[in-house]
């Protein structure tokens, strides 16, 4: 089908995360007038940056894989691809009071909590689910279920249920194979064939420079860029096209209009939508966040990420960035977060930072006996509550549909990520399939009627 529509149409994408504006770039790309709204002061969502004491990094963790084919596309693009520095990563473990590295094959067969039966189970599910390719049919399948059948009981608890409730808290009993398939599947792509190490890398100035970017290269091309323009409601005009009410007695009026937001917010955006397609959107459960980042004076391990299965740590992980990051570029700083995932209606979303704050750093302490709180030369506490939305089981099938009954008006967001988790990397493949897939062809027919 000709990407060419018969006519410059107007377009507006709400949304100013890397969805967005990969959407508004690929209809920059096809003669389009295209504008995009985001309810915060500046772009990037999730991607967005932040300053944490001098120091202007990513408000959440982010790591280039040699595998992001798509980011690393993106990134040749706007001319940034080159400069990606790439690094050799280290694993841990931190488990039963103790931290390990679990950086390679003789670090894993010496992995003291496992016998030597549960290493070979476990190595063996991480293999097997790496080849997998039918994930539709893991869809039906509980991700519980899934990972007792492939490792054995010890196995599941020792490692794999600690890891489960660490990332979804309670809600992974509602969760599919999918899920942990989604995610061995990109880490195990990150590996460099024959030698197997990891290699991650990180764009120079990380995503405030490829932000700035990108908002320039659409400046560039024409494309509209509206900041703290939060919509209000989005209806449909009896002469055709949609109205958004972006509060303040600003309404505008678009041919067509691209959601990117969370399913539950384009609900109640959309009061127009069918019962249907509201039961859907609100049906979507989300994975929110709650994330501390910190300068530190000194080091707390070499492990980019250090996983945990110890139940009384309240952390998902800790993320040491400096081991990727040249400090350098963080005023000489240690750069750390600890994020902890938590289901969207949990109240620790809502906790005030100053009790977060003690709380993380007294697990420090009690994780790193080298660890002291003079290290820590500036703290944040970021949060989000939509990050991710929960693979439940036959989740493909709930979907809401991305052309919705109000004609130009399209839902697409990360929620639609179905082969995948979350990361920039698939939000940019989601984006450019589903345009060219779904949200174009569904254009020109209506453009030639």
């Amino acid at each position: 089908m000709s990407q060419n529509a018969p006519e410059k149409s107007k377009w507006l994408v709400v949304g100013g995360g890397m969805a967005g504006l990969t959407l508004a770039h690929r209809l920059s790309q096809r003669g389009q007038e295209v504008s995009v709204c985001e309810a915060a002061p500046s772009f990037g969502g999730l991607t967005s940056a932040c300053s944490l004491g001098d120091v202007v990094w990513d408000r959440f963790y982010h790591v280039t894989l040699l595998s992001d084919s798509h980011l690393r596309g993106l990134l040749n693009e706007l001319d940034l691809e080159h400069e990606i520095r790439w690094v050799t990563t280290k694993t841990g473990f931190f488990s039963g009071g103790r931290l390990y590295s679990m950086s390679n094959s003789w670090e894993f067969l010496n992995f003291p909590p496992l016998t030597l039966i549960e290493k070979l189970r476990l190595g063996g599910t991480i293999f097997y689910t790496s080849k997998l390719r039918n994930w539709r049919r893991l869809e039906q399948i509980h991700v519980a279920d899934f990972l007792k059948r492939l490792s054995g009981k010890g196995t599941f608890e020792k490692i794999w249920l600690p890891l489960l409730r660490a990332k979804l808290g309670e809600t992974y009993q509602k969760a599919s194979a999918a899920f942990i398939w989604s995610y061995i599947s990109r880490m195990y792509k990150a590996r460099r064939s024959g030698i197997k190490t990891e290699m991650f890398g990180y764009v120079p100035g990380g995503y405030a420079r490829i932000i700035d970017r990108f908002v320039e290269t659409l400046r560039g091309n024409g494309v509209r860029l509206l900041s703290s323009h939060g919509v209000q409601s989005i209806t449909q005009c009896e002469a055709g096209g949609l109205d958004v009410d972006f509060g303040a007695g600003r309404i505008e009026r678009f041919d067509n209009v691209i959601s990117t937001i969370p399913s539950p917010i384009i609900s109640q955006h959309c009061p127009e939508l069918t019962e249907d397609e509201h039961q859907r959107l609100q049906g979507v459960e989300y994975i929110g966040v709650v994330c501390a980042s910190m300068l530190l004076s000194e080091s707390i391990s070499p492990y980019y990420v250090t996983n945990i299965t110890d139940d009384w740590v309240p952390l998902t992980a800790v993320i040491e960035m400096s081991t990727i990051v040249d400090r350098k570029e963080l005023g000489g700083h240690a750069l750390v977060y600890l994020p902890k995932y938590l289901p969207d209606s949990d109240l620790g979303l809502q906790e005030p930072d100053a009790e977060i704050q003690d709380r993380f750093l007294s697990t420090l302490e009690k994780m790193y006996s080298h660890f002291s709180r003079d290290h820590v030369k500036a703290f944040q506490i970021s949060r989000a509550k939509h990050v991710m939305a929960l693979p439940t089981i036959d989740y493909s099938q709930k979907l809401p549909p991305i052309v919705t009954s109000l004609p130009g008006f399209y839902a697409l967001n990360g929620a639609h990520i179905t082969k995948g988790n979350l990361n920039v990397n698939e939000t940019i493949d989601l984006a450019d399939e589903k345009l060219n897939d779904v949200v174009w062809p569904d254009f020109l027919v209506r453009a030639t009627k």
